[in-house]
């Protein structure tokens, strides 16, 4: 649709790239030009970080921050207990409280990097739903707000659609996500006076949900906003790379693999991702985004700068542009490269060159290192690999071994 926003922040998700869908934009952006709207998206507690997929909504966040507004951050604590059915085939493996704890933990370390918390009124707050959730009683909350649910419509949202379509179990634990998911809101809107949830078009239904009750509970005029589900031009799900999660924790991945990551952005891909993942101008993302041939090479050196000195700080992205060109320029080893500690006694009977690539996360699995060898991909101090049987000993690794998948994606395996 066509809505010219008075506010900077609709402007800013309308022009980067931000904008699915809006419950009511022209409501949600007369709030906006107000005064400070409180707003949150939430994070279930799942692992100790968060990977790239997440980094829409992050960057929304900082935006919300940027155009002078409130981020509220909402880890799942309570919710991560259940597990969020959206578009999965499975259930989620449930986790003690104390896993959950620890992951809101380092989750917390990702989010310092892109939002100011404190107690001014646009400061970021993190707020946990265990701290309503837990505290419910059973019996009051199936009165008091299950009665504003209808399963016919809820068995009408796409997310919980796909897995009756495929016959695929859904159990009653997830079932009840969708009616928590949309107490949250009411919660935040009764405590924090938030006005707007924000997340993936995934979300839609369980964003309207929480609408419709902090309506119909406490008359609360209040919006959603939705975000595209990202893919790569090839169609690939953001936030996976070949050796598993691109995760925003330098503990979990380091700042020159994270560099790396986009640094192989596709062509076609270079320009989108500078506006939704950096704050260069809009013009200027164009600009590098149409470049051709070589040039855009250096796009992409640019997008991967930009964007991991956001999330690991401007030291961190020079540091892993300089062991990039040393790399791939000059054909030396780097100081930053991932890197492999092996002791001698591991390498007694040698240790197989499947399984370094495998360790160093440059393959997936053994198969997958066999075939990068068998197709002639995989090479040891710039020397092709060929044989898939070949062991390393100890006196291979007087020096620190070097080894590459494909063009571009290195590792040393040093002795310990």
């Amino acid at each position: 649709m066509t809505y010219h926003p008075k506010s900077d922040f609709m402007r800013v998700m309308m022009e980067r790239g931000y904008m699915a869908d809006c419950t009511d934009y022209q409501g949600l952006d007369e709030a906006l030009v107000k005064g400070i709207v409180p707003a949150y998206i939430g994070f279930d507690a799942t692992a100790k970080s968060l990977h790239v997929g997440s980094l829409i909504q992050i960057m929304m966040l900082r935006w919300l921050q940027k155009t002078g507004h409130k981020p509220i951050v909402l880890m799942g604590g309570g919710t991560t207990k259940v597990g969020d059915p959206s578009f999965r085939a499975e259930e989620r493996p449930l986790l003690t409280p104390a896993q959950i704890d620890d992951n809101i933990a380092g989750i917390k370390q990702v989010f310092t990097s892109y939002v100011t918390f404190g107690d001014q009124p646009g400061d970021a707050v993190m707020v946990n739903n265990a701290e309503w959730l837990d505290a419910l009683n059973y019996l009051d909350f199936l009165r008091d707000i299950g009665r504003h649910f209808s399963v016919n419509r809820m068995l009408s949202f796409e997310s919980v659609k796909s897995r009756l379509d495929r016959e695929q179990s859904l159990s009653f634990l997830e079932f009840n996500y969708m009616i928590l998911q949309a107490y949250d809101f009411l919660e935040l809107y009764r405590r924090y006076g938030c006005l707007l949830q924000m997340g993936g078009s995934d979300q839609w239904g369980n964003i309207v949900n929480g609408i419709d009750l902090t309506r119909r509970v406490l008359d609360g005029e209040i919006f959603g906003l939705t975000s595209p589900l990202l893919t790569t031009s090839d169609g690939k799900k953001m936030g996976k790379s070949l050796s598993g999660a691109v995760w925003l924790n330098p503990d979990m991945l380091s700042p020159y693999e994270f560099w790396q990551f986009w640094r192989n952005t596709t062509d076609a891909d270079v320009g989108r991702f500078l506006k939704l993942y950096t704050e260069l101008p809009v013009e200027e993302c164009n600009r590098l985004g149409a470049l051709q041939g070589s040039e855009i090479n250096e796009a992409k050196v640019i997008l991967a700068n930009e964007v991991t000195a956001l999330a690991h700080g401007r030291l961190a992205a020079e540091a892993a542009e300089a062991t990039a060109r040393e790399v791939f320029e000059r054909g030396g080893v780097g100081d930053d490269l991932p890197t492999l500690k092996v002791t001698a006694s591991e390498l007694a009977e040698g240790m197989g060159i499947v399984q370094l690539f495998v360790r160093t996360g440059l393959a997936a699995s053994g198969k997958d290192a066999k075939r990068l060898i068998q197709e002639g991909g995989a090479r040891m101090n710039d020397e092709p690999v060929t044989d898939t049987g070949l062991r390393i000993g100890a006196s291979q690794l007087v020096e620190p071994l070097k080894l590459t998948a494909g063009k571009k994606r290195h590792a040393l395996v040093v002795l310990d």
